[in-house]
């Protein structure tokens, strides 16, 4: 069961995705982990951070934080796996010294390929940043750019697509009985 939530900043993406893979979990058993990408590079990142870890505190997540290189993130077969989120992953592997830079859509793809075969679940979380219509610098259109590669990809390896919009899950890819 691979599953992709999307949604615009505090939708309720998030804890939609926790609750999808805690469901997953009662269903296939195994471990339940959680991939954590956000790096805490300012105060905001940090609240965001510790407000994530108490949402999730007491589900019984293993916590494993991957900034750059989730294709060689091991993992334990037969778990369920929620990744938090595919858009601070890319922006980690494209803008950090360590990360794979221009080759960031291959090495993601890889990695969410590999973990979604190996694993009884995986929820993936990323942003709707695509609406605005505003103009950014070209990094940043890159970053766009791919980003919606990714999110593509995401989608296609995904039985189930969803848009959580105001806490509200809408069902894009799949039906409500595997949402």
């Amino acid at each position: 069961m691979i599953e992709l939530v999307t949604g615009g900043s505090g939708s309720g993406k998030s804890e939609y995705a926790e609750s999808r893979a805690v469901s997953i979990h009662r269903k296939y058993g195994g471990r339940l982990i959680y991939i954590a990408t956000m790096m805490a590079y300012d105060d905001e990142a940090v609240q965001k951070i510790e407000r994530h870890r108490m949402m999730r505190s007491g589900k019984g997540f293993e916590t494993i934080e991957c900034f750059t290189g989730l294709s060689e993130t091991a993992l334990p077969d037969k778990s369920v796996v929620l990744i938090d989120c595919i858009s601070n992953l890319a922006a980690n592997e494209m803008f950090l010294e360590n990360g794979s830079g221009m080759d960031c859509v291959r090495n993601i793809e890889m990695g969410l390929r590999r973990i979604g075969k190996a694993c009884a679940g995986l929820v993936m979380v990323t942003n709707e940043i695509f609406s605005d219509g505003i103009k950014y610098a070209p990094e940043t259109q890159k970053y766009i750019h791919n980003l919606a590669i990714i999110n593509r990809i995401a989608a296609d390896i995904s039985d189930t697509v969803s848009e959580v919009v105001c806490g509200i899950p809408i069902i894009i890819k799949g039906d409500m009985k595997n949402a």
